[in-house]
């Protein structure tokens, strides 16, 4: 059933009027509605913005929002309360390159888990690569790469991205 609501959100519905547009009707409701069906686990009150790509197994908390057009690879974990601007891309695997004898794309691919923690605030055409942990009541600034994990109440920004200041100082 879950492949059934994925199918019709991404055929059907995934590039709807967001809901600030007067002809939007109830098509954001329904964005949201499908989303939370056929994730691994979504908390209540989920928004989903129009051109949202989420995988069907990740994993998003309550009063969070899928901003326009992200795009959220697969073994992510998205806290309560998060927010994102368009255009942010959460990756979980990343190709393998080390050996020179074999091409990159023969290698294969290692998956890792990415989480995002509460509170969140993801400017837009944030990129977070695969495997970093995100803390609680972080800001990361539009553009920002993140390549490592962020601790807890860091404002982040950059290529990639660095701490330029804590939230509770």
């Amino acid at each position: 059933m879950k492949r059934l609501f994925f199918l019709i959100y991404l055929l059907f519905i995934k590039n709807t009027p967001e809901d600030y547009r007067p002809y939007s009707l109830f098509f954001p409701q329904l964005r949201s509605f499908l989303v939370s069906k056929y994730l691994i686990s979504c908390g209540s009150n989920l928004r989903v913005k129009k051109g949202a790509e989420i995988s069907l197994k990740s994993l998003v908390g309550n009063h969070s929002e899928l901003g326009t057009r992200c795009m959220v690879q697969s073994n992510v974990e998205i806290g309560d309360y998060v927010i994102m601007g368009p255009d942010v891309k959460i990756y979980s695997r990343n190709h393998i390159f080390s050996s020179l004898h074999i091409p990159i794309k023969d290698q294969g691919k290692e998956y890792l888990k990415t989480i995002i923690g509460n509170d969140v605030w993801l400017g837009a055409n944030v990129i977070i690569t695969a495997g970093c942990n995100i803390g609680n009541h972080v800001v990361i600034a539009a553009g920002a790469v993140v390549t490592k994990d962020i601790p807890d109440f860091a404002v982040v920004g950059g290529v990639p991205a660095k701490i330029l200041k804590y939230r509770n100082q």
